[in-house]
């Protein structure tokens, strides 16, 4: 636990060096730091300590992974409550940190602000609190020029608690705390989430909750990147748990507040439908619950926002995000390919033709996807629900136009509760572990290419060394045996 806590004050420390930074905050003028911040000897130094700090995060992640899963089943309530509080020890240094390897955080304080000023951010961007002259103020100076005339791609949740702590202050630094204690609510839920799915599933709930709340995924991009992501996933998880053990009005509620942060999470009303269903029940049956649970997230999604006075606008703002190419999204990379070799092969189809076309049949595919696990999944079965979710969120980040590291979030928690074999198990933590390691090689880092490529060539190399050499691979071997699978009776799966 010791290390974790290391690791992440390295990360914070190290982060204050190349994350971006308000010129207006008072650690902007620190002499030392800004020396770092304005050489590339600087920067590369800083990003040095990040990934120390991310390394350290990770090993230690590994040895509490591979400890819960050696843990028999009266050891599982002890090693749980460890993992939560190795969590919240590794979260701690990070609190007050600025945005981390995102400047979306920047951006989230700017759409507060815009809100608690009466102007709306579904019509208006950041640009708006640009002074009479034209001068930025502290609010945008963060704030990613990209980002600066776009409205808010995000539903009335993350406006509304931005809305409030802009009511309380007008200092970004302490505005993007608020936003990291917005984002930490998701963490909460999915503490109180994931041991009870686990539990469905037949599964270790410690080993799940560690590979869920305390992996370098969470914690570098839900937490250090506050992103409303981990949020909206820890709204999902608990609208399955309340449908399945408050009723599925309950459900359908929290998953339209997870839509009302971000619009994939409603997905989780999929889960809900299913788990509150009779065994067996008919297509027509599905189809009939399925409106009603609809109706009412809807309801919770729209009135919000309605209630507040920030309307509906986002849903306008939606294609925002896609006006962005990611090299993560599958779509994006077919279509790309095929737009160069009809270019290449003199087809004089226009610029972004098939990039357009594989996009668009690939959201097709996410609504395919959801409705034939809808018509087609067991119903009234706790285990059969989490499945079916898992394998919703999956197909929606395989098939999201746009794909960044935090949005492998959406589907981790409900695959990590599954019965892995040792390859999917295995899998799933070289996926957590490297997209948290990976997370500083983005723009934060100011157009220091340099340092992007040298420490890209470090992560590769920690990597290696946490998951290829004989040591990793009995580590490896440790936290993905079978054996963990069966650790708890399937009489207990439906007790919650």
């Amino acid at each position: 636990m010791v290390r974790g806590l290391v690791g992440s004050v390295l990360v914070l420390l190290g982060g204050l060096v190349v994350a971006t930074i308000p010129p207006s905050a008072a650690v902007a003028a620190v002499d030392t730091l800004a020396l770092l911040r304005g050489t590339a000897v600087g920067r590369m130094a800083g990003l040095v300590v990040v990934l120390t700090g991310l390394g350290l995060i990770a090993s230690a992640w590994l040895h509490l992974c591979r400890s819960c899963a050696r843990a028999d089943v009266r050891e599982q309530p002890a090693l749980l409550a460890r993992v939560r509080t190795a969590t919240a020890v590794w979260t701690l240094p990070l609190l007050l940190a600025p945005p981390l390897f995102s400047r979306d955080g920047w951006s989230y304080a700017a759409q507060g602000t815009l809100a608690h000023r009466g102007i709306s951010p579904y019509e208006h961007g950041p640009w708006s609190l640009v002074g009479p002259r034209s001068v930025p103020g502290p609010i945008v100076e963060g704030v990613d020029a990209r980002w600066m005339a776009t409205p808010a791609p995000y539903g009335p949740v993350p406006l509304i608690g931005g809305d409030l702590a802009a009511g309380l202050t007008a200092d970004p630094w302490l505005l993007v705390v608020a936003h990291r204690m917005i984002a930490l609510v998701g963490l909460v839920l999915l503490a109180w989430a994931v041991p009870r799915l686990a539990r469905w599933c037949g599964t270790n709930p410690a080993l799940a909750s560690c590979l869920v709340l305390a992996s370098p995924l969470t914690v570098a991009n839900g937490v250090a990147g506050l992103h409303n992501d981990l949020l909206m996933v820890g709204l999902m998880a608990a609208a399955l748990v309340v449908a399945r053990e408050h009723g599925w009005v309950a459900g359908a509620v929290l998953g339209g507040l997870a839509a009302g942060v971000k619009l994939p999470g409603g997905l989780a009303c999929v889960a809900v439908v299913l788990v509150t269903l009779p065994a067996a029940a008919s297509v027509a049956v599905r189809v009939r619950h399925a409106g009603r649970v609809a109706a009412v997230a809807v309801a919770a999604l729209v009135l919000p926002g309605v209630v507040w006075g920030l309307g509906i606008g986002w849903l306008g703002a939606l294609a925002v995000p896609g006006t962005v190419n990611t090299p993560l999204s599958l779509p994006t990379v077919v279509g790309g390919w095929l737009d160069l070799v009809a270019q290449a092969s003199g087809a004089g189809t226009p610029d972004g033709t098939f990039l357009d076309l594989v996009r668009l049949g690939a959201q097709v595919g996410i609504v395919v996807v959801a409705g034939w696990v809808l018509v087609a999944s067991p119903t009234g079965d706790a285990r059969q629900s989490v499945r079916a979710l898992a394998l919703v969120t999956a197909a929606t980040v395989a098939l999201s136009p746009v794909v960044h590291l935090w949005y492998f979030l959406w589907a981790v928690p409900f695959v990590a509760v599954q019965r892995l074999d040792r390859g999917a198990m295995a899998a799933l933590v070289a996926l957590s572990l490297v997209a948290g390691l990976v997370a500083p090689m983005d723009s934060s880092l100011h157009g220091a290419y340099l340092a992007i490529v040298i420490g890209s060539l470090v992560v590769a190399a920690v990597a290696v060394l946490l998951l290829v050499t004989r040591r990793a691979r009995e580590r490896l071997a440790g936290i993905s045996t079978d054996a963990w699978t069966s650790s708890i009776d399937a009489t207990v799966v439906d007790q919650g």
